[in-house]
């Protein structure tokens, strides 16, 4: 009974890898860029599996390149120093005190957490920042809030928060032509030398679009983008998605994901595809089976 159970279970195996041939020789060479979201990070078991797929990746001949964030982790530190935060339409408000904890949790603790897993799993990967030889410059960002009561438009300090100007590409393109795998913290430098806290989509949209990614994954904590009736999205186009905002279907922290996916994809992303993180080999399900996983917004 167990010979008859092992040999069927092999046989599987077997047929899932012949199955996933098209799609291995499809990503061949190409660079995926990697979101991993701080709630999707999950515990250690879910970091060691998610280690592993992108372990596979590499050695598939598929070139991941990992953003990630850290939200949760930076609230318990600044919790735990007894450091206020608010937050104004899902963006950080970041002070001195505030951006040195962001720099600290996420280049720091998280950073190496995420590469030392990869190692472990038979990877080489690298943590860094997007500070180190000036992988991203930033510039601040000047939010712009608009008044629900008179409908105006006021802009709002954000602190050291900020958006990518630059992306070193040629740092990039060297991982990619090697057998290392970046690991980036979402943590730019000014024209000035001061640090700036970018939102980890953001950074990844932008890096995607620096280097014309064949695909960005947004790994977050909900299953993809929902219609109307609470049904998962198999795919959408751009068109699709900003008439889905119009109609307040896509809401709330949904909003700066999907922009994001439009955005790179106008800088020449292929595809952009939201998808849970918490989901079991969601990376390669989603690049190596025919349906995948989650949403896939293209042009």
């Amino acid at each position: 009974m167990t010979d008859t159970a092992s040999k069927r279970d092999m046989l599987a195996t077997a047929r899932t890898l012949s199955v996933a041939l098209p799609y291995l020789q499809k990503h061949d060479g190409n660079a995926i860029v990697v979101k991993l979201g701080g709630h999707a990070m999950g515990d250690p078991e879910s970091l060691r599996a998610f280690a592993r797929d992108i372990t596979l990746m590499k050695q598939c001949g598929v070139h991941p390149i990992i953003v990630h964030g850290g939200g949760p982790q930076i609230g318990q530190m600044l919790k735990r120093l007894d450091i206020n935060s608010d937050f104004i339409d899902g963006l950080r408000v970041t002070d001195q005190a505030t951006v040195e904890v962001v720099e600290m949790v996420l280049a720091g603790k998280i950073n190496k957490e995420i590469a030392a897993a990869i190692n472990l799993e038979g990877g080489r990967a690298v943590g860094v920042s997007g500070k180190d030889a000036n992988l991203m410059v930033a510039r601040k960002l000047m939010h712009t809030m608009t008044d629900r009561e008179t409908g105006a438009n006021n802009e709002v300090d954000l602190g050291f928060v900020g958006e990518p100007v630059t992306i070193n590409t040629d740092m990039l393109q060297t991982f990619i032509d090697s057998d290392l795998i970046p690991v980036i913290a979402p943590v730019a430098i000014g024209t000035q030398g001061e640090t700036y806290n970018i939102n980890g989509d953001t950074a990844a949209g932008a890096i995607a679009g620096a280097i014309k990614a064949s695909r960005l994954l947004l790994l977050t904590d909900v299953s993809g983008v929902k219609d109307g009736t609470g049904n998962v999205l198999e795919e959408m186009t751009i068109e699709a998605a900003k008439g889905l905002i119009a109609d307040g279907v896509i809401a709330g922290g949904m909003i700066p994901k999907v922009s994001t996916a439009m955005d790179a994809l106008n800088r020449g992303v292929d595809g952009v595809v939201i998808l849970d993180g918490r989901a079991p080999h969601a990376v390669l399900l989603e690049l190596f089976t025919e349906h995948g996983a989650g949403t896939l917004i293209r042009r």
